[in-house]
């Protein structure tokens, strides 16, 4: 792969468009603004990212993690612009765009998960595999369509959908996106088809067509012809290192906030990155604030910053690699020994005491209740379209979801369309109406 061909303007729904205006703001910056004031990110505030949705402690949701991912991920991307026009001094490539498009793609990359976190995603996969839905899977195979896109259900995938697919009285294209953000997004260039049963592949079948022609324009390479496996675009490393970064560390400065962690055991943790003189500065700075959330909000820029420096060498030592397609795993996971094995230690820590919390396996049970509950009642309408009680539940959809496709596959994804873009709050009010608890008011 080759930098010239990798950066590129072209946007997808508009190949043949040439655009001679002048604009102030380059291609990939016009990327960032179309998604920050687009419908579905705003949507994030009311989506839950770890833990409930802020009562009297503002916690994270899915808008203002995706927000910190950016703006690490522009950190990130800055650094490594910098690093390769100083290695590739006459290359045409706009290296220093490429804070622009992973800052961007990391607006993106949550843009497609259901609500209630994770829990949300595996909630849809059970579901079709293991729940009410499961007898559906011989009427999709009997259509040829692809079983594993319901029972692997993805949230990356499901973002490239929302970013692409021209949905109902929409224009081509669907956001339009240039083609170095939309590659920037896919984690796992790959079908669900080679997921291994894993929530772990980049796009579905209905949009894998689209992304193979995006792949080959940009001279990403192909790994296997079928089923289809790219090489993952270069900048996938770093949108990943970003979300990795803000995942593990904000949730230690949140559970903080909440009282789930001590402030001492959050301290040990990230101050687990320093050592030597590093170390002792740090200690230095906190005799400077006596408010232990400042103290710890201290520590953690601190670890970010410490780890986007970390992240952005990996990425530059290994640049030929990753141009072959032959670099393996995440940035995270080749940092240095030490760096890595304190980064470990967080995320075992969290597992074992900040993912199992009562709150957060609260949300997760609720999630479960109600987008199983959702999927069945929905899946039975379009199959059953003019039962009345089905017409009532379809005329809820906005006509934008293809309930009316001739394929079963199709109309699955309609109602996934539609569920997965709603608020907890959405869904919750939603469940409400349709089993009585809630009514409107008369």
């Amino acid at each position: 792969m080759n930098w010239e061909q990798l950066l590129s303007v072209k946007r997808f729904g508009l190949e043949h468009f040439e655009n001679n205006k002048e604009h102030e703001r380059t291609e990939y910056q016009r990327d960032y603004d179309r998604l920050i004031f687009s419908s579905p990110f705003r949507r994030l505030q009311n989506k839950t990212q770890v833990f409930p949705l802020p009562g009297s402690v503002f916690v994270h949701n899915r808008l203002t993690h995706s927000l910190e991912v950016s703006s690490v991920g522009r950190s990130l991307g800055e650094n490594a612009g910098r690093e390769l026009r100083k290695r590739h001094q006459t290359s045409k490539a706009h290296f220093e765009e490429i804070g622009s498009i992973v800052s961007a793609a990391c607006l993106a990359h949550d843009l497609g998960n259901p609500p209630f976190g994770h829990s949300g995603e595996e909630a849809i996969s059970t579901f079709f595999l293991e729940g009410k839905g499961n007898y559906l899977q011989a009427k999709v195979e009997a259509e040829n369509g692809r079983w594993s896109d319901f029972t692997c259900f993805e949230g990356n995938a499901n973002a490239i959908r929302l970013l692409m697919h021209k949905f109902r009285g929409r224009r081509e294209g669907g956001f339009v996106m240039t083609y170095s953000t939309l590659a920037s997004i896919v984690k796992y260039p790959y079908s669900s088809e080679l997921s291994g049963g894993k929530n772990k592949f980049g796009f579905f079948a209905s949009e894998e067509k689209d992304y193979t022609r995006i792949a080959e324009s940009l001279g990403i390479t192909r790994v296997n012809e079928s089923p289809v496996r790219f090489a993952r675009y270069p900048l996938v490393y770093l949108v990943e290192a970003a979300d990795d970064i803000c995942y593990q560390i904000m949730d230690i400065e949140d559970a903080h906030k909440l009282n789930l962690v001590s402030t001492e055991k959050a301290k040990e943790l990230l101050l687990g990155f320093f050592d030597g003189e590093r170390r002792e500065r740090r200690l230095k700075n906190l005799l400077f604030v006596t408010d232990v959330n400042e103290q710890i909000a201290y520590l953690r820029a601190s670890v970010i910053g410490s780890l986007v420096g970390e992240c952005t060498k990996v990425f530059m030592d290994n640049e030929v690699a990753i141009l072959k397609g032959e670099f393996e795993g995440s940035l995270i996971r080749h940092l240095p020994k030490r760096v890595k094995d304190v980064y470990l230690t967080c995320s075992e820590f969290a597992s074992e005491n900040i993912y199992r919390s009562k709150d957060v396996l609260d949300i997760e049970l609720a999630g479960y209740r109600i987008i199983g509950f959702l999927l069945e009642t929905f899946t039975n309408a379009i199959l059953n379209p003019d039962h009345t009680y089905s017409k009532l539940l379809l005329d809820r959809i906005p006509e934008q979801y293809e309930t009316d496709s001739p394929s079963l596959y199709n109309k699955i994804q309609s109602i996934l369309d539609y569920i997965s873009g709603m608020t907890d709050v959405y869904a919750l009010d939603l469940y409400h109406k349709l089993t009585g608890i809630g009514l409107p008011i008369v």
